[in-house]
């Protein structure tokens, strides 16, 4: 990540000779002839450092180290003093100042210490998103990515593949899959590793915040923006930005990030300037991306330059062998969470499990394997710890059928249910839809008779 630099200094030789030696350094250098004026650019736009003289007529190095401290913390001061100022430097360092030079210096001096600073700065930006990284998902990292069924065989594959890869991906799945399991482990087996992680929900962040948050803001572009802000995008540095939920993005939001995405920079809102990004964009959504972009709620061009890799992850009804692992795993999770041993499921309780059509995925049998372990009795959880639908819902090999007329009989009545959600629960409805007599669509769900509510209503008299 390039530093931007404001060197502060009343002589204009020293400053144009400072900003060459930084600019060739490959630094972004800015230049400011006295305290004010550097204050006045500090309220403009962000500076990662500011390298300034101590004295100074009008705001000198000491009051100009005071107004940043209070007005953009996130600055770095280094102060240029001569030796008579020796103490005024010590007591800069107490005041907040990272370092300082005493002059005469030569230019490899000046770049050494630069050098060492840039390198403290990417490690302060780095933990504090690692902290926010593990606080916003710290339950989710612990868990990592349970399964050994061929689909998610080949989604690990997939991700081994491009892990270390700088494309962009997308990943689809409905929700409670675990697609940010997936984005974690994009980040852990590759390159990045070492580099911050960054989700953002896009759904979770009001739209006239989301703007601030993913390119950042200077100081009073807008009402309430107090302080400087980097955006998201670029205090990720060289790791992984991972935008949750994007078919929320709002369209003109879609276009900036289509432009940053494009030209690897982003433009800060009350900014003139450009700052470079780093970051490598993973994407997610349980929605139709496609269907968005015909109906012209998502950009076609943004979907294309974000979908260089797919990776589409199965719902938990497509990989019922993972079901005991998964299982166990939760089980384990929210035993250490409810500080209780963590038990084991009894096979009875398990078949039943595996019955269930999980809409919610694995979020919905994280929660219901946490309200067995809440209520359990032993070391074993039977069916009567689960809640009251499963002691309703048909048992069933969590390995799934083998026997062929059974495993087209469970075929068909998911089939059924999933056509009898879609009209709502009215099953005379779904049985038109598949073409069925109530007699057959009730045989298919293994129901032993149609209920009155169910029943075909009884002509009117003519």
């Amino acid at each position: 990540m390039k530093l931007r630099i404001l060197i502060v200094d009343d002589e204009a030789a020293i400053r144009d000779e400072l900003a060459e030696a930084l600019d060739d350094a490959g630094y972004e250098t800015a230049r400011a002839p006295d305290g004010a004026a550097a204050a006045a650019l500090i309220a403009a736009e962000a500076f990662d450092l500011c390298v300034s003289d101590v004295r100074m007529p009008g705001m000198g190095g000491i009051e100009l180290l005071r107004h940043v401290a209070r007005t953009s913390p996130e600055t770095l001061v280094l102060l240029m003093t001569a030796h008579a100022e020796l103490q005024s430097a010590i007591e800069a360092l107490r005041l907040g100042a990272v370092d300082y030079l005493q002059k005469p210096f030569k230019q490899e001096e000046l770049l050494a210490r630069v050098g060492r600073l840039a390198e403290h700065r990417k490690l302060v930006v780095e933990n504090r998103n690692l902290r926010r990284s593990l606080e916003s998902s710290v339950a989710d990292r612990a868990a990592g990515i349970v399964g050994d069924s061929p689909a998610m065989r080949r989604v690990l594959e997939v991700v081994d593949r491009v892990a270390s890869l700088p494309s962009n991906v997308l990943i689809v799945g409905e929700s409670g899959t675990g697609k940010d399991l997936v984005a974690h482990a994009l980040h852990e087996r590759g390159s990045r590793a070492a580099a911050p992680f960054v989700p953002i929900n896009c759904a979770a962040i009001p739209e006239a915040l989301l703007e601030g948050e993913l390119f950042g803001h200077v100081k009073g572009a807008f009402t309430g923006a107090s302080d400087h802000k980097e955006g998201l995008l670029r205090t990720a540095g060289e790791g992984t930005i991972f935008l949750d939920e994007l078919g929320e993005l709002p369209l003109a939001l879609q276009a900036k990030l289509l432009r940053a995405l494009e030209s690897r920079e982003i433009q800060p809102i009350g900014s003139t300037r450009r700052v470079p990004i780093h970051a490598r964009i993973v994407v997610a959504t349980n929605r139709d991306l496609k269907a968005d972009v015909r109906a012209g709620r998502f950009r076609e061009d943004l979907y294309y330059r974000l979908a260089v890799v797919e990776i589409e992850v199965p719902p938990l009804r497509e990989r019922a062998g993972d079901l005991p692992l998964l299982v166990d795993h939760l089980l384990a999770r929210h035993a250490r969470k409810l500080g209780r041993p963590a038990g084991r499921m009894a096979p009875e309780a398990l078949r039943r499990l595996a019955g269930h059509d999980w809409r919610g995925n694995v979020r919905e049998l994280s929660n219901v394997v946490e309200r067995a372990l809440i209520f359990a009795r032993g070391d074993e959880i039977g069916v009567d710890e689960l809640p009251d639908l499963f002691r309703s819902v048909a048992p069933r090999d969590p390995e799934g059928p083998i026997d062929l007329r059974e495993a087209t009989r469970a075929f068909e009545r998911a089939h059924v249910l999933r056509i009898i959600e879609k009209c709502g629960g009215n099953k005379r409805q779904a049985a038109r839809l598949l073409g069925l007599g109530p007699s057959s669509l009730y045989r298919k769900l293994g129901d032993a008779e149609p209920s009155l509510d169910d029943a075909a209503p009884t002509p009117s008299p003519r």
